[in-house]
């Protein structure tokens, strides 16, 4: 229990700064203090909150359990393309963002939308859609909280309750702190974790060897040397990965989180930054994912490693239940954890596991952003604010925040998907489809409000259809060597739709592609097809020139 007793001081402290938060902030209740820190966060803050809240479950439990099954080509899946796309798009989008919020007051996404596009109801369709796609990524916070105080506890925290205490604390200090609590927060648990991380690196590394003659001894090995290349994902998937970024920028929590900045000029040590920042992070939680596979003395290891041969050697002969339940012994996202008990004295187990801790809990963001985002868009807009006051507003943004927290408690318990999974086909995806309303809206005057409620509408559908589909067609076992994915439609001979053991395959594409491109085509075509906006309204958002 040391090393959980450790986690337990490091959420009290946690807490705390969200409490002092609210302190910082009493007397002045206004919504854009709560909401956005009344624009004021410094340089230091800015960077590390804004990436920090980026930084969740998925990148550190996520990414090493993806890297324990598929290799060290998860680095490049993700990390590669993230650390050239998300800068740039900040750089490009984020800016303009910013300065369109100083200027006309805008406090979320969908405030800026119903303004250039000139609409009311259209805008509330984009909230809801926007909303129930971030929950997933509230949910992954959740389940990688729950995973981390049991796995480093030994099981004495079974999982429900360390996901209540980590939703509790989340929940507290967003409930108190509002946004300058959060940022305060995230910045605190970045810093904490790119220190820690470091160092459970060199301790694990140490304790297994060294790097060099753990990746040798893989290498010599024919089970595990597939982990050391690309083998396991296809060109197609592995080209499928570079649209994945794109859902960055098109977070609300990352939109928000740029309109806090208090100079234009913060934006450049962000972009500066942010690559470093991710190799600092993606790189040891990727490599020690794919090392653990050669460590052979951990029973939890060796039983994940014995599910997956049994899965991918028996897999078809099972039931759809028994692969499931296979699929999840398999899992590696608390791998971390596991070489952290095996290889660190108990103290430092709590160290790391808190420094671990601190970038699972990054659901701090999301959430406020879905409390912002409805008192803004829905309260505030049908004449909540204007009947209330500001002070109701901010209570009912505290309402909401308890609320959604509950939910995405509740359905953390009942996730059948691994972290990397649910993380990439639905909240990732998505946003990613939705990403050219920013630019449409930024960049094309010639962009309408019907062209984006068909780019929305159209986002909707398409991860409402992945989901059924993969629930219908339960997941193929992996076989290694030859094509395991249970085919639905052929065209012309090749694989039109596709049930993969890791989700669906579209003519060998990951979903993200069509749904991005039939995204863009929609926004154009439609946009083409109906009336613009006012050109006063267009004047707001680009410099004419005579």
């Amino acid at each position: 229990m040391i090393p959980a007793i450790v986690v337990f001081i490091y959420l009290a402290v946690v807490l705390y700064i969200g409490i002092f938060a609210f302190r910082r902030a009493k007397g002045k209740e206004k919504a854009e203090d709560y909401f956005l820190a009344s624009r004021s966060l410094g340089p230091f803050v800015f960077l590390f909150s804004l990436f920090g809240t980026n930084m969740t479950a998925f990148a550190i439990l996520g990414s090493s359990g993806h890297a324990f099954s598929n290799g060290i080509v998860t680095f490049g899946l993700m990390a590669s393309s993230s650390g050239l796309v998300i800068p740039l798009s900040i750089f490009f989008i984020g800016t303009r963002v910013w300065a369109l919020g100083k200027k006309h007051g805008f406090m979320t996404p969908v405030q800026m939308f119903r303004d250039r596009w000139e609409c009311g109801h259209i805008g509330t369709v984009i909230f809801v859609v926007q909303a129930v796609l971030l929950v997933p990524y509230i949910i992954i916070g959740i389940m990688g909280g729950g995973t981390t105080l049991q796995t480093i506890s030994g099981g004495f925290v079974p999982f429900w309750f360390g996901g209540a205490i980590v939703a509790m604390v989340v929940m507290s200090y967003v409930f108190f702190g509002g946004m300058r609590g959060t940022a305060w927060v995230n910045t605190f648990q970045t810093v904490l974790f790119l220190l820690f991380g470091a160092v459970a690196l060199i301790v694990i590394g140490v304790g297994m060897g060294g790097f060099r003659n753990a990746a040798q001894s893989m290498l010599a090995a024919p089970a595990l040397a597939p982990l050391m290349t690309r083998e396991r994902i296809s060109p197609l998937y592995f080209f499928s990965y570079t649209f994945i970024p794109l859902s960055a920028i098109a977070f609300p929590h990352i939109l928000i989180f740029c309109l806090t900045a208090r100079k234009m000029n913060q934006f450049k040590k962000t972009v500066i930054f942010y690559p470093l920042c991710i190799m600092a992070i993606w790189l040891p939680c990727v490599f020690l994912g794919v090392m653990a596979n050669r460590v052979t003395d951990v029973p939890e290891i060796r039983a994940k490693q014995e599910a997956r041969r049994v899965l991918a050697t028996q897999g078809k002969t099972m039931t759809p239940e028994a692969r499931d339940d296979l699929r999840e012994k398999a899992a590696g996202d608390d791998v971390i954890m596991i070489l952290l008990k095996r290889y660190a004295p108990f103290w430092l187990a709590g160290l790391l596991g808190a420094g671990i801790m601190a970038a699972v809990m990054a659901s701090d963001s999301q959430i406020l952003a879905l409390s912002t985002m409805f008192t803004e868009d829905v309260f505030a807009f049908y004449g909540g604010k204007r009947r209330f006051g500001e002070g109701i507003q901010i209570q009912t943004g505290r309402i909401f925040i308890v609320l959604i927290t509950m939910f995405a408690y509740a359905v953390a318990l009942r996730a059948p998907e691994t972290i990397f999974e649910l993380a990439i086909q639905y909240a990732f995806s998505g946003y990613a489809a939705l990403s050219p309303l920013l630019v449409a809206a930024l960049f094309w005057k010639g962009s309408t409000k019907w062209g984006a409620l068909a780019t929305t509408v159209w986002t909707a559908a398409a991860v409402v259809a992945v989901a059924i589909f993969q629930h219908s067609v339960p997941a193929p076992a992996p076989s290694p060597g030859q094509n395991p994915n249970i085919v639905v439609w052929v065209v012309g001979g090749i694989e039109g739709l596709s049930r993969t053991p890791g989700g669906t395959a579209v003519f060998g594409f990951m979903p993200v592609v069509p749904m991005v491109i039939i995204s863009a085509l929609l926004m154009i075509v439609v946009s083409l097809l109906t009336r613009k906006p006012k050109d006063a309204t267009i004047a707001k958002y680009f410099v004419t020139t005579a």
